[in-house]
């Protein structure tokens, strides 16, 4: 099969590509949702050693269904789905998650400022090409290739596919972002010019317990983490985790009108319908948890995460009452003390916040690729990137060094 001819199409709908082929690219080896619980088979397969290959939610069909289902990603909202498939001998070998974009907005890798300065010089940037999980800054794969196929060629001829997609489509550019690293350098090999970023991550160290977390840090953090806890749940608040049959519509319409009341405030309109929470639920909630805050008999605050093989995914959070650190609880610590019961390795807790560093999240590089169809705009981004490149390797390398760790050996935790 790896000698026959690759055959690539766009297709303007998730729902043309069966769940079954979806996935078998999306996630191989076996790797499906689990119970987001300790007796879960996905947690389980990790904790024995992991599996060839983490299960990655957002890059699941079901997740990209919803999206699109729902009406959060579709052509009204400015995402116009256009997913790659290459196929070998008619069987499915490989797809990419690539939509038709007519703005920036839900990517949370910021290219207006190359947007202005293209038409300000008479050019037209959209539509663009987007490949990502939409309104989802989390690194997965991009490229996803079957297995059975080989994965040089096939992810090649994506790679070569979506450059071929972006001149029938009339699109300026391609823009590959939160891609694992191996793809970037795959794609830097197709003339995708390179990005960096960084998040924050937090590590589990094999922890038995919060307090083990804890006896890592220096005395002033961990006094401070200490307090932050105690005076997020002063006020008669409590914490619980949803997960699985747990997610009710109930729990959705309180956590939607968490998510309406703080994406208003700082976004201006939040991109998920009240749709697409229902969707998940009914399609994967194993793969979700809900850390909700409840004081006086109602639902005050709310994070969603998703679960992967190793990682747990913090998105989106809201509040309708303010306590003091209640967002760090919710969306921090209560992520940790899950990944630390589960067993996962890291928790990836979204976009931006240098504020986390304080709370053991460090710095993480993301990675992005590039192509510009225009040659004047792709020398003028090529010169930026690499002055940008080395910007983030020193912040990064600066950030790590302010981690609330203890530096000495012999300080008592």
């Amino acid at each position: 099969m790896a000698s026959s001819e690759i055959t690539l199409e766009a297709v303007s709908s998730i729902s043309d590509i069966p769940a079954e082929d979806w996935n078998a690219c999306s996630n191989p080896q076996g790797c499906t949702s689990g119970t987001g619980r300790s007796d879960s088979p996905k947690l389980a397969a990790h904790s024995a050693g992991g599996s060839k290959s983490a299960y990655n939610p957002f890059v699941s069909h079901a997740f990209l269904a919803a999206a699109e289902g729902s009406g959060s990603a579709t052509a009204r909202t400015g995402w116009a789905p256009r997913h790659l498939v290459a196929r070998v001998g008619g069987k499915i070998a490989g797809v990419v998650p690539c939509y038709l974009k007519s703005h920036s907005r839900g990517e949370y890798v910021f290219d207006r400022g190359w947007a202005d300065a293209f038409e300000r010089a008479g050019g037209r940037y959209y539509p663009k090409l987007q490949v990502s999980v939409p309104f989802t800054p989390a690194t997965g794969p991009r490229l996803l290739v079957r297995d059975g196929f080989d994965r040089e060629r096939i992810g090649s001829a994506l790679a070569s596919g979506l450059i071929a997609l972006c001149g029938v489509s009339k699109a300026s550019s391609v823009h590959v972002t939160f891609a694992r690293e191996e793809e970037w350098k795959l794609l830097a090999q197709h003339g995708f010019l390179q990005r960096t970023d960084q998040q924050f991550h937090w590590h589990n160290q094999g922890f038995a317990s919060f307090d083990d977390f804890l006896a890592t840090l220096n005395s002033r953090h961990r006094k401070q983490i200490k307090r932050e806890r105690r005076e997020a749940v002063a006020a008669g608040v409590t914490i619980h985790w949803l997960t699985g049959s747990e997610l009710t519509e109930e729990a959705w319409d309180a956590f939607f009108n968490f998510y309406m009341e703080t994406g208003s405030r700082k976004w201006g309109r939040p991109y998920l319908t009240r749709e697409f929470f229902s969707l998940i639920g009914e399609s994967m909630a194993e793969d979700v948890l809900l850390v909700m805050a409840r004081r006086n008999n109602r639902w005050i605050a709310g994070a969603i995460n998703f679960i992967g093989s190793d990682t747990l995914f913090g998105r989106n959070w809201g509040a309708i009452e303010h306590h003091p650190f209640l967002h760090f609880e919710v969306c921090y610590y209560q992520a940790m003390e899950f990944a630390i019961k589960h067993r996962l390795r890291i928790v990836e807790a979204g976009a931006q916040g240098e504020h986390k560093i304080a709370r053991g999240y460090l710095p993480q590089t993301t990675y992005s690729a590039h192509y510009i169809a225009d040659r004047s705009l792709r020398r003028a981004i090529d010169d930026y990137l690499q002055r940008e490149r080395a910007y983030v390797a020193e912040a990064g390398r600066e950030l790590a060094e302010l981690g609330p760790f203890r530096k000495a050996a012999d300080e008592a935790p």
